[in-house]
């Protein structure tokens, strides 16, 4: 029933995280509340490492995306644990630096960087910039010149392979906002246009194919397809990129009955692949690179609400509302995202009815899920949604003027404020 390790239920028949209380968390801290499992991240973050340790020999890193959830002490676990760290942002990169996270193991990406952007990471000098376009390799070029540096820089290709996962979130096809075309030749033009800039460093290729991805094909032919363009460059101009990054997207658990395969296995299944492929072209083996997000976060997290009306509309649905909604977690609002949930204090309760589970927003689609199965819920009571650590703070607004929750990291039988819950007077503070 459960969709992570890191969750249980104590003698009393509540639902534990991380063997705390989650009632008394909620009790304590206030809700709506985000809970994060400090160790099953870490867990996590290790799996990927033992992974790249054993399958790569050590030839590879390992990146937390940052936007699946992203503040200060996520960048300083991250650090820790000795990842690398993807950030998509100017926002992201400032939280990192302020967090001390070494800017030397920092990516960052994105498909509109500003000068602005471009012109911080330079300043704080991050290891890669995954260049997008024809025009950022242009104003990239120009900005490290005016600054005398050297940019070392990733290009991100279209591999063209297609991800079994929701359209709104496929990225590595041919119509894709992000990236160099395979199919079209612009992939290799701006390979041979970065290796003709003297401000800039290519070292390496960079692919994403998707989010949520269960198999391990699908990464596998991403390896194929880059390798592939990895000879033809050498082929062509006799240069050997030294890294091949792969991305992310690899999928977690969100309903019991589903199987993603384990993230040890998809390193395995991936080395496996550029190992077969470089032997079969003739060309070395590049450095290895991923960079998980949602897999690392996502099932460390919950979401405690609490319940307020239960309205019944005979012969079409029962309405459960909670005291958060969209504005919290906008994602079954975006792309319908299913989520297992259960009532914190009687977890092993059986269900009676299927409920629609509402949030506070005045907006009709404000909804969490619907057909959910649950006991009959009483007002007062809280509601846990799970595995809801990756994308739910970070996609969280102040849609209808309300505060964002705060974020409780639990970890070795104890709790911490990780982010402070905001007030109605940090919602108005920008206002004139």
């Amino acid at each position: 029933m459960f969709v992570s390790d890191c969750l249980g239920v104590n003698g009393a028949g509540r639902l534990t995280i991380g063997g705390l209380d989650a009632v008394e968390l909620g009790s304590r801290y206030a809700t709506p509340l985000y809970v994060m499992d400090e160790d099953e991240i870490r867990a996590n973050c290790r799996a990927f490492l033992r992974g790249m340790k054993i399958h790569r020999e050590g030839r590879g890193a390992v990146a937390y995306a940052s936007k699946a959830f992203c503040c200060k002490r996520m960048c300083r676990i991250a650090a820790e644990e000795g990842l690398w760290l993807d950030v998509a942002s100017g926002g992201e990169l400032h939280t990192a630096l302020e967090a001390g996270f070494p800017s030397g193991r920092i990516i960052f990406h994105g498909n509109n960087k500003t000068a602005a952007d471009l012109t911080l990471a330079l300043e704080a000098e991050v290891g890669r910039i995954v260049v997008d376009n024809i025009f950022e390799l242009g104003l990239l070029d120009h900005l490290a010149k005016a600054a005398g540096k050297t940019a070392c820089i990733q290009l991100r290709i279209k591999p063209g392979v297609e991800a079994h996962t929701h359209e709104y979130i496929r990225t590595g096809g041919v119509d894709s906002k992000f990236g160099f075309s395979l199919e079209s030749g612009e992939a290799m033009k701006a390979v041979v246009k970065a290796l003709g800039r003297q401000s800039l460093c290519l070292k390496g290729l960079h692919c994403h194919i998707g989010s949520q991805i269960f198999g391990t094909e699908a990464f596998r032919a991403a390896a194929s397809v880059m390798t592939e363009l990895f000879a033809r460059v050498k082929r062509e101009t006799g240069y050997a990129i030294p890294e091949l990054n792969l991305g992310g997207g690899f999928g977690i658990r969100y309903l019991p009955e589903q199987e993603p395969a384990g993230y040890e296995s998809c390193i395995e299944a991936i080395s496996r692949a550029i190992a077969e492929s470089c032997r079969a072209l003739n060309i070395s083996e590049p450095f290895l690179m991923v960079e998980p997000g949602r897999s690392i976060v996502g099932p460390a997290g919950i979401t405690l609400y609490t319940i307020g009306a239960v309205k019944e509309i005979p012969g079409v649905r029962t309405y459960l509302t909670v005291d958060g909604g969209m504005a919290d977690n906008p994602r079954y609002a975006l792309y319908k995202s299913e989520y297992h949930m259960l009532l914190a204090a009687r977890a092993l309760a059986p269900p009676t009815g299927a409920y629609t589970v509402a949030g506070r927003c005045c907006e009709s689609g404000d909804l969490l899920g619907v057909n959910i199965a649950l006991p009959r819920p009483a007002v007062g009571e809280m509601l846990a949604v799970l595995a809801t650590g990756a994308y739910n703070y970070s996609m969280a607004s102040n849609y209808n003027r309300l505060p964002r929750p705060a974020v409780v990291m639990v970890g070795g039988g104890g709790s911490y404020l990780a982010v402070r819950r905001e007030s109605f007077e940090d919602v108005a503070r920008f206002d004139v």
